[in-house]
């Protein structure tokens, strides 16, 4: 896909996680399918940090100073680090779909870039700002799935009738 049509996927994104993470009660946002699965709140506070230290700053840096190291990252760390619990869902929401926002904007003036640079990642090896963007939507859809899979879970856990009719997950 042209980096267009990948940014105009990633401008859709941010309806689908609006639509998909807006209005939820406490009770919902840090329910937890299992003990060792993360809740609502703390996707949605991985999905700020990605957006702002991940997929933006490495596409960024791919493009303008590729040669140049980055910042490691670990965002499994990141929920004890940044203290995930102690930010405000509703807020973390609605700075990541403003960050989205910010990083739409930015992209679009991306277009003629070169996306064939090539950032050497560390563990990696040579990463393209291509390849960053196609990730950047990847992580999108990786994360779309587990918060409708989380939507299922929480619902089948909470429904008052055998939801066996529906169908299997």
């Amino acid at each position: 896909m042209k980096p267009e049509q990948i940014i105009s996927k990633l401008k859709q994104n941010q309806y689908v996680f609006k639509s998909l993470l807006e209005g939820k009660p406490q009770a919902e946002y840090l329910w937890r399918p299992q003990s060792n699965k993360w809740n609502l709140h703390e996707i949605v506070c991985h999905l700020l940090d990605e957006e702002i230290l991940d997929f933006k700053r490495r596409t960024k840096h791919t493009l303008e100073t590729p040669l140049e190291s980055t910042p490691a990252i670990n965002p499994e760390s990141w929920v004890q680090k940044h203290d995930y619990a102690s930010k405000d869902y509703n807020k973390t929401l609605a700075a990541f779909l403003e960050e989205r926002s910010k990083s739409i904007k930015w992209l679009e003036t991306q277009i003629g870039a070169n996306w064939n640079n090539v950032y050497n990642h560390p563990e990696l090896g040579e990463i393209t700002a291509k390849q960053f963007l196609n990730n950047w939507l990847a992580h999108d859809y990786l994360h779309i799935r587990q918060i409708i899979r989380y939507q299922y879970e929480y619902f089948q856990a909470h429904a008052d009738t055998s939801l066996d009719y529906a169908g299997n997950w």
